[in-house]
């Protein structure tokens, strides 16, 4: 089996376990699907990229990856420090966790304390929107070389339409693009014709007359 044709099967493997994952309400074991289908679409990617001589089409697609996992770690500590800088500013001892119990939150939670404490929820939102977008701009750039060197032009539209689900993410219509991407992405990987499956590849060689 040729390396294109190695890297087509993973990323068919891949995408549709990334759609699966999508379902990790279900259970957590779902959402380690998703992961393993990431991993394995990042796979394919670099042997698309080693097969076509175009390294981009990894390098991109893996700084993508990093800028998401960034951001939500970024924001995550940020969550986390405002949090608790929150609760010390209302004299709340933080290594005795049952006096949470106890605390009258009526009486401490002032408007400026629920103001700023919001304000600091958007700015860690906002953080978290820009890694995003950044993210899905290298996903684009990936797909679009990968849509360029394999003439599946489907490639392109999944990395648009993964980069204005990015943007539309403050609003619900966001994550259903990103979710139509990825039924995109399953149904462009299942598209790239491979030298075996490709008419002239089965047909015998022309023999030049005597």
């Amino acid at each position: 089996m040729s390396q294109l044709s190695n890297a087509k099967i993973l990323g068919e493997i891949g995408s549709l376990l990334l759609l699966i994952g999508c379902l990790t309400f279900i259970s957590p074991a779902v959402g380690l699907l998703g992961l393993i289908g990431l991993i394995l679409v990042l796979i394919a990617l670099n042997g698309f990229a080693n097969y076509y001589k175009e390294k981009g089409i990894f390098n991109n697609a893996l700084y993508g990856i990093i800028t998401f996992i960034v951001g939500a770690v970024v924001t995550i500590a940020i969550a986390i420090f405002v949090l608790v800088d929150f609760l010390t500013s209302l004299g709340i001892d933080l290594t005795n966790w049952q006096s949470l119990q106890t605390v009258d939150w009526a009486s401490i939670m002032t408007p400026d304390k629920i103001i700023g404490l919001v304000g600091s929820g958007i700015v860690a939102l906002v953080i978290l929107f820009i890694f995003c977008i950044l993210g899905a701009y290298f996903l684009r750039k990936s797909l679009d070389l990968l849509a360029t060197k394999t003439e599946v032009k489907l490639f392109g539209t999944t990395g648009l339409i993964i980069l204005i689900g990015a943007v539309l993410t403050i609003v619900l219509i966001g994550f259903i693009l990103l979710f139509v991407a990825n039924l995109l992405l399953i149904i462009s990987f299942f598209s790239i014709k491979t030298p075996a499956s490709t008419p002239e590849a089965s047909q015998p060689p022309i023999q030049n007359p005597k």
